[in-house]
């Protein structure tokens, strides 16, 4: 039904009440250049009837001027507002456009797809629900169909639509688009979106944008604009944690002080006991204003301001949140950043942070990595240049009361400023850190009795157990995706052992999980300490003279490294069990994977979050193509060249 039917059916006052009444969804398109992003866009807004006459008339003067499309209707120009955009055809700001249907409200971001304006798309990304990720038919997944995927991925988008988009040129190929999807899938099983939604389009002819095409018939789902309306994202949104940054403490007159801010999640109730960061003061909430009316609750997105029933100290930049829901209150932070500036990021430099309505001083004292977007591997680095993703370290003047991103979007999130020029020259998102992370902190900060503590050295020293059981202690680390043959390979290579005489204790990441890590979930932190808990395990009983054979997922190079200093670089041997993502799907017998992928499971390594494969293991075993034998005397000479075994 298009608008002015809906508003002769129901009148003005009908129409504006149902409006606001409308589920609002924020859309950013992205991909490659020269994908049709802009055109996509303009087919939506027009066969949506979201385009006016005047408009119109404009945009097919502007075709005969501009376009490239011949007599047909170059859609592309209703986005690309630049002298510069329209005269090259590309896109280099962020435009964005705002229409409706009768079933949903919609803001749509275009950003472009130029490498030099990555940052550009980040901005959109920030605060967008979905993800359109176009890739052009004929020249299939590119570098940087993939860097704005990751980018997806690390700024929280859950919902993603890959429009494979000019399949009018490639003669409407079910193969061609097949292949396409294959290839994106493999990529993006490794990244953290769990809900991917592929559709071939042409977006010039509007064919499955807004009505399903004839040309084809093959493609049984539905066209864009139907899924866009269905999507459910209410889900999304952290009604939960309640994050009110302070940003205005409003005094009219001596009666009244009131503190004025956007919710940016959870819900604000009248009545409700909440503390201010970081003073840790508490009261209790007297009234709750939306635009100057009083409400009874307010929820996130909600611009409101609130009295309390005592006098507290509070400023711009403090945080208001639940006593029993607080934020930990972090002069450290690590984070994942997306760099902005020509002038590279280099550890020691100063910066200002800029984290809701809170600025500070801030230093990078560590690049823990950069991300090679391609092959979402970490690699070592010394600075980060324009464009560049990587994970850093912070030391903030005052200490912020932050959540992990992938837990809230609005606290997660900040930008560095440069001090000089006060441009903004990187984004980031916190990352949920790992226990021993939190402990090295305390550590450097802490002067109680704490930290005199120390072990007490035994009387029998490893060489000395090394020696009554006859054998050389050894850890060797198998690490793969689930279902790679970790297990049966570390049950096999056991076997073996046992039978030539030598002591060795299969640690199984699944089976410790029902004991030792028991209390563990699958969060970030939890991992890393399920992994930490292992190693430290596995450096006792190599103490003890004992051969260890772990097989963990341990998804992270960073996870792995601390295994290998916790238990010793002299006694640890990465093993890699390569199984692709395709392959350990196939071989699961479990269902663990269908689960996964029907939303059953949430955080499986290689669906929802990323596997990063060793770089330089002590051996890659082909768990896919080669015997669990051969493997098995693979390993078995590895370890006599080593002298670890006779």
């Amino acid at each position: 039904m298009l608008h002015g039917e809906e508003l002769d059916r129901v009148g003005i006052d009908g129409w504006l009440e149902g409006y606001q009444r409308k589920e609002l969804l924020r859309i950013l398109t992205c991909g490659s250049v020269d994908d049709g992003k802009s055109t996509l866009i303009g087919r939506l807004l027009h066969d949506s009837a979201g385009v006016f006459e005047d408009q119109l008339k404009a945009l097919k003067k502007d075709t005969t001027r501009f376009g490239t499309t011949g007599e047909e209707i170059d859609f592309a120009l209703l986005m690309d507002g630049l002298q510069a955009e329209r005269e090259q055809g590309i896109t280099i700001d962020v435009a964005y456009r705002y229409f409706s249907t009768p079933r949903r409200k919609f803001i749509v971001a275009d950003t472009p797809g130029h490498e030099q304006y990555t940052r550009n798309m980040a901005t959109g990304a920030s605060t967008s629900d979905l993800a359109i990720i176009l890739i052009d038919a004929r020249k299939g997944v590119l570098a940087q169909t993939r860097r704005h995927a990751f980018i997806c991925s690390l700024l929280g988008i859950k919902h993603v639509v890959i429009a494979v988009n000019k399949m009018d040129l490639v003669e409407y190929s079910q193969e061609v688009f097949e292949a396409i999807r294959r290839e994106c899938s493999e990529f993006l099983g490794r990244l953290s979106i769990p809900d991917v939604h592929f559709i071939p389009m042409s977006a010039r002819r509007g064919e499955n944008v807004v009505g399903r095409s004839e040309t084809m018939p093959w493609y049984q789902g539905a066209p864009l604009l139907d899924y866009l309306e269905t999507v459910h994202i209410a889900g999304d949104r952290n009604t939960i944690d309640l994050r009110l940054p302070v940003q205005l403490v409003l005094r009219p007159n001596l009666d009244f002080r009131g503190f004025a801010g956007t919710i940016a999640s959870g819900v604000l109730r009248k009545g409700d006991e909440i503390v201010a960061l970081p003073s840790g003061r508490r009261a209790f909430v007297k009234q709750v204003f939306v635009s100057g009316a009083e409400r009874e609750e307010a929820g996130p997105g909600m611009a409101v301001t609130i009295t309390l029933d005592r006098e507290i100290d509070i400023s711009r930049g403090d945080l208001i949140a639940r006593p029993n829901n607080a934020p930990m209150l972090e002069h450290a932070v690590e984070a994942m950043v997306v760099w902005m500036n020509e002038a590279a990021l280099e550890p020691g430099r100063q910066y200002l942070i800029q984290q809701c309505a809170l600025q500070a001083p801030v230093a990078v004292t560590d690049l823990r990595y950069r991300i090679d977007v391609n092959s979402l591997k970490s690699e070592s680095a010394t600075q980060l240049g324009l464009n560049e993703i990587g994970r850093i370290r912070m030391e903030c003047a005052k200490p912020i009361g932050a959540d992990p991103y992938v837990r809230n979007r609005q606290t997660g999130a900040f930008i560095l400023i440069d001090r000089m020029t006060n441009a903004t020259v990187g984004a980031g998102m916190i990352l949920d850190r790992t226990p021993a992370e939190q402990a090295l902190d305390r550590e450097r900060r802490s002067h109680d009795a704490g930290t005199n503590l120390s072990p007490h050295a035994g009387t029998v020293t490893p060489e000395q157990r090394a020696a009554r059981v006859g054998q050389r202690p050894f850890t060797l680390w198998l690490t793969g995706l689930p279902r790679s043959g970790k297990s049966s390979l570390a049950n096999a290579l056991e076997r073996t052992l046992f039978e030539r005489g030598l002591q060795s204790v299969v640690l199984d990441g699944e089976s410790l999980r029902k004991g030792l890590s028991s209390d563990l979930g699958f969060s970030e932190r939890d991992r890393a300490e399920h992994v930490r808990r292992a190693s430290e395990l596995a450096k006792l009983l190599n103490d003890h003279g004992q051969a260890v054979i772990a097989a963990f997922v341990s998804p992270t190079a960073e996870q792995r490294e601390r295994a290998r200093s916790v238990v010793g670089a002299e006694r640890f041997l990465e093993l890699h069990c390569d199984a692709s993502l395709e392959a350990c799907e196939q071989r699961d017998s479990t269902g663990f994977y269908a689960k996964a992928r029907a939303g059953e499971i949430a955080n499986v390594t290689g669906v929802h979050t990323a596997y990063e494969p060793p770089t330089s293991p002590a051996l890659r075993l082909d768990t896919v193509g080669a015997s669990v034998e051969a493997n098995v005397a693979r390993i078995l000479a590895l370890l006599e060249s080593r002298l670890l075994v006779g």
